[in-house]
């Protein structure tokens, strides 16, 4: 089956070739630990997620890649201001790895609870000091950067003459002059557009490494081309993050790798779509963002209830990845909904009893939500392919069709595969869970001898609390299922 994948370079749909068959090298940008981790962060973590199980899924050997920022982030992209995490490890009074220790330990909790699968590699920047060094000077040596003041930086001007820097994000370097403007702290620059591979430290500045040009710490943007670099080599197929990384970070990795090395690193570019609140980018400069806590718990003013890190995980996965997903208690109470209705449907299949004879062909569940998923992350379209077979499960569930014992057990497998190994979705315990389905199916069995006992008052008026309770029965020929409402 043939994966084909929307390449923003191109701005087309390609087939996905790997360089090296069967392997496949994977690069995604992630996040910057200064604080906990929240809904704008989960939407890259699973669609990548959903790219590497698949990419293995198809017989490809991966090595994904996705890397922690735990210093260079300035407060602002222009290279001004105060470096995230250093403000944050200031103003709780912490050292700063202390800090990025501890919300790297946040993140990956909260990824394991989406069930993200953890990366081949997670290298941070602070350990990949030598290898920024390294790449700095090959830059320079190559006539595509400048020292100022202890500082260096790279020259757009002398690697537009040559190259195209904006190919990415479609920007012009004429655009950026007339829209950026010399900002406080870079006045070192020659342009305003120009950006930092290396800044020097400031005297009060605790994160600092010695180099040739001073003590100082590299540029946000050059950390990303030298982790890649390292553990994918100088060309590799995917490198995947969010829209609003596509300017300046990535349009500045092309040309970082490109002035280097003399070629670009990255075959296929993949930018996920932002989450919006009110029709604006969630995140934390904008003060709108929901911690993942606060969405598993609901402590938030704009959280109506509590949401389970499974309904959040399906919530991402019902819209396409390049398309906007739009945050509303309304989206989130229908995605769990759907959640709930999918893992329902996961475990009637084992209630149903095999027959002689199948009146449904199931050999077409996998391959039918396989090519959605090869046609660049359909996962909505997948998604719709299985309700489509929720409906085939009550089916057979109700009597209405039969199935056989083998048809059964590869209906079983398929469904497992597509909902489990494929989207990464799984059941949730529910604290009492247990205690609330062990109670209501005794309640049922004492509704089916009254039924056999033609009891038909009890019977109903059992059926009719529970349903004022939120609890939907749903009568068999010998006996009953439920689900909440």
């Amino acid at each position: 089956m043939i994966f084909k994948i929307f390449n923003t370079l191109s701005r087309t749909k390609e087939d996905f070739t790997p360089l090296a068959p069967p392997h496949v090298g994977l690069y995604v940008c992630g996040p910057t630990v200064y604080g906990d981790p929240h809904l704008g962060h989960a939407r890259p973590a699973v669609t990548y997620d959903l790219l590497f199980r698949l990419l293995m899924a198809l017989g490809y050997k991966v090595r994904y890649v996705r890397n922690i920022t735990d210093v260079g982030h300035l407060e602002h992209d222009s290279d001004d201001g105060e470096d995230k995490l250093q403000k944050k490890a200031r103003l709780e009074k912490l050292e700063p790895m202390e800090v990025a220790q501890y919300y790297t330990n946040r993140y990956r909790e909260a990824m394991n609870m989406l069930g993200v699968l953890p990366p081949s590699i997670e290298p941070q920047a602070s350990g990949h000091i030598i290898e920024q060094i390294e790449l700095i000077k090959e830059i320079l040596e190559a006539g595509y950067a400048y020292q100022s003041n202890g500082s260096v930086y790279f020259d757009v001007d002398r690697y537009n003459a040559d190259h195209c820097y904006g190919k990415l994000s479609g920007r012009s370097v004429e655009e950026m002059l007339s829209v950026t403007r010399q900002l406080d702290g870079s006045g070192d620059k020659r342009k305003s557009y120009d950006f930092a591979l290396w800044k020097k430290a400031s005297p009060e500045h605790i994160m600092r490494w010695p180099s040739p040009w001073s003590d100082g710490f590299p540029g946000w943007h050059l950390e990303c081309s030298a982790m890649s670099r390292k553990y994918l080599g100088d060309r590799f197929d995917i490198h995947g993050g969010g829209m609003d990384l596509m300017f300046p970070h990535h349009e500045c990795e092309i040309a970082q790798s490109t002035a280097s090395m003399g070629h670009e690193a990255v075959r296929y570019w993949m930018h996920n779509n932002m989450i919006t609140i009110d029709g604006r980018k969630m995140g934390k400069s904008l003060g709108n963002f929901i911690t993942l806590e606060e969405l598993f718990t609901g402590r938030n003013t704009l959280l109506e209830k509590a949401y389970s890190p499974m309904t959040i995980r399906f919530f991402i996965l019902q819209a396409h990845y390049r398309s906007t997903l739009d945050f509303s208690n309304e989206a989130l109470s229908a995605a769990e909904k759907g959640f709930e209705r999918l893992m329902a449907a996961f475990d009637m299949i084992d209630k149903i009893k095999p027959a002689e004879k199948s009146t449904v062909d199931v050999s077409a569940i996998k391959s039918q939500c396989m090519e959605a998923l090869c046609d660049d992350l359909n996962s909505p379209v997948a998604i719709a392919v299985l309700f489509e077979w929720v409906k085939v499960i009550n089916r057979l569930n109700d009597g209405a069709d039969t199935v056989t014992d083998g048809d059964l057990r590869s209906l079983s497998e398929q469904f497992r595969f597509v909902v489990c190994d494929l989207l990464g979705l799984s059941a949730e315990k529910r604290g009492d869970g247990e205690l609330t389905s062990g109670l209501i199916e005794m309640i049922l069995q004492v509704r089916q001898q009254a039924k056999e006992q033609k009891n038909w008052a009890v019977s109903d008026k059992i059926r009719d609390e529970l349903s004022r309770l939120g609890v939907v029965v749903k009568d068999r020929k010998d006996g009953a299922d439920w689900e909440l409402k």
